[in-house]
């Protein structure tokens, strides 16, 4: 059955990052939608012209309202004017919940492995939590790869506090003061521990930049989970 367009108004920006937004936007009659499924957005200029681009949904459902995150990107059509530029009150079309491959439920009580490259860590924002929601008992472990320590998003969701989560945050660039471990891209080590956790089914989720999903997912399979457990998200 086709998915139709909706009207969705933007009632609040938050940033994450330099450059980095959450946008929170009303959709009257939402169907609601499980963690790790995106939207499409439809923007549409005064002489007619469209634009229509997907975003991951950053949080668990909540009536009628969603959280989009939004990485601006200096040249783009229509990211930088998503990220700061749209008035707030300003109706948008969205369509959705789109997705249903890459999702998790807490419903399951099966750990999880959660892999993300930099903004690739919205729709995995999401599943944290509607974990912590559901005070769900199923070990979570997140690695997060990012270029230095303003590039991490939802802090507030990453830190301690939430039992069952377990997060290591990789540097690529400006590692913070007193890190032990030296920038680099992911490698094999620094998913060998949360991956050895899992039982052989369970699932592994990587979103990111297509390059680092490429190689996250390579490492993964290197260090024997079946590729049909890992399941991939990309964008670029």
């Amino acid at each position: 059955m086709a998915v139709s367009w909706r009207r969705a108004q933007l009632v609040e920006r938050r940033p994450q990052s330099a450059t980095a937004r959450t946008l929170v936007f009303d959709v009257p009659g939402w169907p609601g939608h499980l963690p790790g499924q995106h939207v499409d957005v439809r923007l549409t200029a005064d002489d007619g012209y469209q634009a229509v681009r997907s975003y991951s949904l950053a949080a668990p459902t909540d009536g009628d309202r969603i959280e989009l995150g939004v990485q601006g990107v200096p040249g783009g059509e229509v990211s930088p004017y998503l990220a700061d530029a749209l008035p707030t009150g300003t109706d948008v079309e969205v369509r959705g919940p789109l997705g249903n491959w890459f999702v998790w439920r807490p419903s399951t009580g099966e750990p999880a492995l959660l892999v993300a490259g930099g903004a690739g860590i919205v729709p995995l924002a999401a599943m944290i939590r509607a974990h912590r929601e559901a005070a769900s008992d199923a070990p979570l472990s997140l690695v997060y790869s990012v270029r230095g320590e303003d590039d991490v998003w939802y802090r507030d969701h990453l830190g301690p506090g939430h039992p069952g989560l377990d997060v290591r945050v990789l540097y690529t660039r400006e590692p913070p003061p007193g890190s032990t471990r030296e920038p680099a891209r992911v490698t094999a080590a620094d998913l060998a521990d949360p991956a050895a956790r899992l039982g052989p089914s369970a699932p592994v989720y990587v979103c990111g930049p297509t390059g680092f999903v490429e190689t996250a997912a390579d490492l993964l399979t290197g260090l024997g989970r079946d590729p049909a457990t890992i399941r991939t998200e990309r964008f670029g």
